[in-house]
């Protein structure tokens, strides 16, 4: 019976543990499978993950080569453009405006006729100078004709001879008056204001029109009295219009020969000779006077220039340093940024000088370099080309 029975359980052992076998196969092959990938990450180790690391971005940037050149240090003050020469036209004689010959914004040339006045007072006043006159001067004929035959005394004489002076005398103011009846143009202008109508009765000293010459122009400034050594008569200055941006060039006219007590300053006639037909006395101007120029200095690009923490810098674009340590040298052509710390002389609109930190020819960034650091990887771009990506880094400060 025993016997039987373990017959029976043998026949059945294969069966019973052939599921078993299979899984414990299958779970040994996973443990396998799971092992290998960590073995292989483990084996690829340090080098895998520099592999994997990113290379470093080239950044676009646009240079330019630090180079010789000329640049000015300038005083700049506020000036109000005014017209060379401006006068009220008044009235010299009494009467009625009869007729105006002028209004506000008409050019007109010296001598040129602007108002006439009703004249017919003034005539008839000349006439009856003259008749008088006329009357005098024959009297005065006649007496000289007798006192040469003694037929008349001297005293006689020198009293026609007075009067005939006096009655000149009248006759030429009268006429005068007359002349002034037609208001000319004292010289060649704009009528800039019109103060009467026709009909308008007038006074002596009435004022009748503005007029201005716009040509030149002129404006005032007031320098620190430490300039004036440096100061000349012809001397270029720029100007930039306040209303519209426009730059003029002008020139010094005069210099004061005195200085202000009060402020220390010297006045400063500047005088502009070119300018657009739009510009008017009135407008105000910024104005530059060049009180020291510099010839053959070092220049760079002023928007090259960055401050940072106090200091002047810039970035020059150079060779990457020989690493030891590497195990591969960079590839040719690559160049990295250069922070420079750099001492500035005079500085403009467009340029600063270089005093030191920077040589002649080096390629100084003049795109992008807000967004640099010591040591990036530049990407140059060709001139007068900036990648709007580089446009972008370099709005952004720092």
């Amino acid at each position: 019976m025993t016997m039987s029975v373990r017959s029976r359980l043998q026949a059945r052992l294969p069966a019973f543990f052939l599921p078993v076998m299979i899984l414990t196969v299958a779970l040994a092959g996973c443990g396998k499978d799971e092992g290998k990938p960590a073995a292989a990450a483990g084996q690829a180790g340090p080098a895998g993950a520099q592999r994997g690391q990113p290379e470093e971005q080239a950044l676009p940037v646009a240079v330019q080569p630090a180079a010789r050149g000329d640049i000015a240090r300038h005083y700049e003050a506020t000036a109000t453009l005014e017209a060379e020469k401006e006068a009220s036209i008044l009235a010299r004689v009494t009467g009625v405006v009869e007729k105006l010959l002028a209004e506000e914004g008409d050019e007109v040339r010296e001598g040129a006729p602007l108002l006439v006045v009703a004249n017919d007072e003034y005539r008839l006043r000349l006439t009856q100078a003259e008749a008088r006159t006329a009357n005098l001067r024959a009297r005065f004929e006649r007496l000289q004709a007798m006192v040469a035959e003694q037929l008349a005394t001297e005293e006689e004489f020198q009293t026609a001879r007075s009067d005939l002076a006096s009655a000149e005398a009248d006759e030429g103011l009268a006429r005068l008056n007359l002349s002034y009846t037609t208001v000319k143009a004292p010289f060649s202008g704009r009528v800039t204001a019109r103060r009467v109508n026709v009909g308008q009765n007038l006074a002596v000293g009435t004022e009748l029109f503005v007029l201005a010459d716009f040509h030149p122009l002129l404006g005032r400034v007031h320098v620190p009295s430490r300039e004036f050594a440096r100061l000349r008569a012809e001397q270029p200055v720029d100007l930039v219009l306040d209303s519209d941006g426009t730059r003029l060039t002008g020139h010094i006219k005069l210099i004061s020969p005195v200085i202000d007590p009060t402020s220390g300053t010297i006045k400063l006639t500047i005088e502009v000779d070119q300018y657009p037909p739009a510009t008017r006395p009135g407008d105000f101007a910024q104005v530059k006077v060049v009180t020291e120029r510099r010839e053959g200095v070092l220049l760079v690009p002023r928007e090259a220039v960055l401050t940072d923490k106090g200091e002047s810098v810039l970035y020059v674009a150079g060779a990457p340093a020989a690493d030891p340590q590497a195990e591969s040298a960079p590839a040719a052509g690559t160049q990295v940024a250069e922070r420079r710390v750099v001492e500035l002389g005079f500085t403009d609109d467009a340029h600063a000088q270089i005093l030191s930190g920077v040589a002649e020819g080096e390629a100084v960034v003049v795109r992008g370099q807000r967004s640099l650091k010591h040591g990036a990887t530049l990407k140059i771009l060709p001139a007068g080309t900036v990648e709007p990506a580089a446009a972008g880094a370099g709005a952004e400060a720092r």
